[in-house]
């Protein structure tokens, strides 16, 4: 059984050989992410390089998506690096206290205008949540507060507002320059971090597009007004991620779980991608198997219908990244046996569709779910055939035979879409028939006799031009 489900895993000191790249690569890394947050251009591009070499060798196509750092508001640092904060204890924040001035009665942070945006009775959530203050009051741009929950706190760790509401701008000056990297590095996906609004992502594509780079965008909902501007957020992006570390923070993690399924279904209804992320297998780490709830976190995703799972510190950092990666397999690979919570064959049926391949797609998929079909091939240029497609409930395989890696690279990300290389003669449609035939048994992916559909242009080279679908048997010689 082909796993549908596609897995982002995170490049990081754990992952920096070639040959532990080849190995995730070979265990089913479908999408590499680089973190901006940490390394420099250098260390980004000797991984993608060394990323593309490995899945080369491994005759792999693998995408690679940069994550930009964003405008999470963090604490500067302590004398001491940390302080331990008891339960009551007084505590202040000020934008204005000197980078390396903290200390046991309190800290710089790194947002000038945090003492415009809150009020006494806010509540102030630190290092994701794990330590809370209470606000007292505000004296200039001292922020005097009470430690409801305490513990170690170190230097530069990350703010939150409970409920959501501070207004730092999505892309910081450092962002703006990873947007001109990430086009030089020609990288195919683009993660724009703190997200507020659809705004916030056009910006970010037209810095995107003005230095050169044709990445699609990833908006990651992880504050709490972005869910209530989901709507423009999903209309501006090309994939959505649901980045659940700060968004459970400031929505609160009982209302997390309703959150991510509201933004799945969400994304999926618009056509676009849906990513799932964070600590899904936290616990591999230190640790060479998930922990139960792990294993049932990863299976609802893929059950609700998200299109990717993502690996972060367990393939960066972690002592595990190839048991990681293979973990997360399995279970896709278990949960995909359960149908998604979606019709088969009612699906926009009562829609009017203003794009012809997108009444192909749609067509495809209606066709596939009631023949007995082995294998749907879409001979595309941009993808977006096998995107419309695989909104579609469907367990048989989409292969998007294209010619251009930059494709095959993005459908790496789609759910239940695989890439297959493949020069398209449009001139000689019996040889091209056979080369598909021939290319997908050589594979292994049918058998002769097979029940396929083809979908594809009557124009080669153009772009959203599919506009006939064929049913075809599989044959050995035609």
């Amino acid at each position: 059984m082909q796993r549908r489900t596609k897995i982002v895993a995170t490049l990081g000191p754990a992952s920096d050989d070639r040959e532990t790249l080849r190995k995730m690569i070979n265990a089913g890394l479908d999408v590499a992410r680089l973190n901006f947050s940490h390394g420099n251009a250098e260390d980004h591009k000797r991984r993608a390089e060394l990323l593309r070499s490995a899945a080369e060798s491994c005759g792999r196509e693998v995408g690679i998506m940069g994550d930009l750092q964003g405008p999470k508001i963090r604490i500067r640092c302590f004398k001491d690096h940390n302080v331990a904060l008891a339960d009551g204890d007084k505590f202040f924040l000020d934008s204005t206290l000197g980078l390396m001035d903290g200390d046991q009665d309190g800290v710089g942070v790194a947002l000038d205008t945090l003492h415009e945006e809150i009020k006494a009775g806010d509540i102030l959530l630190l290092n994701d949540g794990l330590i809370t203050l209470e606000v007292d009051s505000i004296e200039s741009t001292r922020i005097h507060t009470t430690v409801v929950h305490g513990g170690i706190l170190s230097d530069h760790k990350g703010i939150n507002l409970k409920g959501g509401g501070l207004s730092a701008a999505a892309l910081t000056d450092i962002d703006k320059e990873n947007i001109k990297l990430a086009a030089k590095m020609n990288l195919d996906f683009l993660a724009v971090s703190f997200v507020r609004n659809g705004d916030d992502v056009n910006e970010a594509r037209k810095l995107l597009q003005a230095a050169g780079g044709h990445a699609l965008i990833v908006a990651k909902v992880e504050r709490a007004e972005a869910v209530e501007n989901i709507d423009s957020i999903v209309a501006a992006a090309d994939v959505v991620m649901v980045a659940r570390g700060d968004l459970g923070v400031e929505m609160g993690y009982a209302e997390l779980t309703g959150i991510q399924k509201k933004l799945i279904r969400r994304t999926r209804k618009a056509h676009k991608i849906v990513i799932t992320a964070t600590q899904m297998m936290e616990s591999m780490i230190q640790n060479p198997i998930p922990t139960r709830a792990e294993v049932s976190d990863v299976s609802n995703a893929v059950i609700d219908g998200t299109d990717a799972v993502m690996l972060s510190g367990e393939t960066a950092v972690g002592k595990y990244p190839v048991d990681a990666i293979n973990a997360m397999s399995e279970v896709a690979i278990g949960a995909e046996k359960y149908p998604l919570p979606v019709s088969r064959t009612s699906h926009r049926m009562d829609d009017h569709f203003d794009l012809v391949d997108e009444a192909i797609a749609m067509a495809t998929m209606y066709t596939a779910n009631h023949m007995s079909v082995k294998a749907i091939i879409a001979l595309t240029e941009s993808g977006s055939t096998t995107r419309w497609m695989s909104r579609i409930r469907s367990d048989i395989p989409i292969y998007a035979f294209t010619p251009h890696v930059a494709t095959s690279r993005r459908v790496a990300m789609y759910r239940g879409v695989y890439p297959v290389r493949f020069a398209i003669d449009i001139e000689n449609p019996r040889g091209l028939y056979q080369d598909i035939f021939d290319t997908l048994l050589a594979n292994e992916l049918v058998k002769v006799d097979d029940l396929a559909l083809l979908t594809k242009g009557d124009l080669h080279g153009v772009s959203g031009g599919t506009n006939s679908m064929t049913v075809m048997k599989i044959r050995s010689s035609l």
